[in-house]
């Protein structure tokens, strides 16, 4: 594939920028237009419980998340670039760093609900003169009785396991390497590819104006949906573009669902919850580019400073792990 402009030696993108844009803005309407399809396009009856509405969903998500991997690979042509493996790199699937995909982005993420996990940990001191025995018997049962539950229980299934891998496939996965070889530069990439994903959720104002909410209100929830969808989806690409491995936005999309909004303060902390946000906050920012390095999560660095790989054909990513795996001449 052509390298950017930016880098040596020079070469007209891969694929036209505007045709790397319309598909990302088709593959967004598509990924909400598909979930709709059983009933308005296959005239189906409405499903008979929330989880068989949940179930035909889950489908729909994963055919829209399937058609969108084969349409970037149509446009980018992947499966000139090597094998099996290398061509799925191009999407960040990859089993190499896995490690370091999944613990160093999530300790990353972890920092900014540095907050939440004082006010959620923060019991009164009458609370430890429980038994310890009666206290451990009680925390088993509760634990296994709980991950008994979730695991029945569709809407984790929804919060914690479609939404983020299917969202990321197609909102990360598939645009990211469309708006690289579009010779889109990473910055632009990083504040454009959030754009596409809070469209997706535009259709969270029909479902709730369907649920009997005025539209007012309506427009205020979706908005507040909206700023925090772009606010991660910046974070997202950006640990895509840096790491490479689709598993680390998708870690911290599980994550976040998990703890939602980071807290900022809680009263019955007396200001230790702050405190903790505070600093979790500044120590993420201080950490966000030495963690998301690419020398972590790319074994082309490596093998380039062993003398493994043709410096001449080396494509630099200092900058960027999936660079170097779209952008491989």
């Amino acid at each position: 594939m052509a390298t950017p402009a930016s880098f040596h030696p020079a070469s007209p993108p891969a694929i036209p920028g505007s045709a790397a844009v319309t598909a990302c803005a088709a593959m967004s309407v598509f990924y909400v237009a598909v979930l709709y399809a059983p009933t308005l396009l296959f005239r189906l009856p409405p499903p008979a419980s929330l989880r068989s509405f949940l179930h035909r969903r889950f489908v729909c998500a994963g055919f829209s998340s399937a058609a969108s991997i084969l349409a970037a690979s149509s446009l980018l042509r992947v499966w000139s670039i090597g094998d099996l493996s290398d061509a799925l790199a191009v999407f960040g699937i990859r089993t190499d760093h896995l490690l370091q995909a999944v613990v160093i982005p999530l300790f990353l993420t972890s920092l900014v609900y540095a907050g939440s996990f004082v006010a959620r940990l923060w019991l009164p001191a009458s609370s430890c003169s429980r038994d310890d025995d009666q206290l451990g018997i009680s925390f088993t049962q509760k634990l296994a009785c709980r991950i008994r539950t979730s695991v029945q229980d569709v809407m984790v299934w929804r919060t914690y396991v479609v939404a983020p891998v299917t969202e990321e496939l197609v909102f990360r996965a598939c645009m990211v390497p469309l708006l690289l070889c579009g010779g889109f530069k990473m910055y632009n990439i990083i504040f454009m590819t959030p754009v596409f994903f809070s469209l997706a959720h535009l259709n969270h104002l029909f479902e709730l104006h369907q649920q009997g909410c005025n539209l007012l209100r309506s427009f205020l929830i979706v908005g507040v949906q909206l700023g925090y969808t772009v606010v991660f989806g910046w974070y997202a690409v950006f640990l895509f573009i840096r790491t490479g491995n689709i598993v680390s936005p998708i870690v911290a999309h599980i994550f976040c669902n998990m703890m939602g909004l980071p807290v900022f303060s809680s009263p019955r902390t007396r200001g230790v919850a702050s405190v903790a946000f505070l600093t979790g906050s500044m120590s993420f920012f201080w950490l966000l580019f030495p963690a998301t390095s690419p020398k972590l999560y790319n074994g082309y660095l490596n093998d380039q400073k062993k003398g493994k790989v043709d410096r001449q054909n080396m494509v630099p990513v200092e900058q960027s792990s999936i660079m170097a795996v779209v952008f491989v001449p």
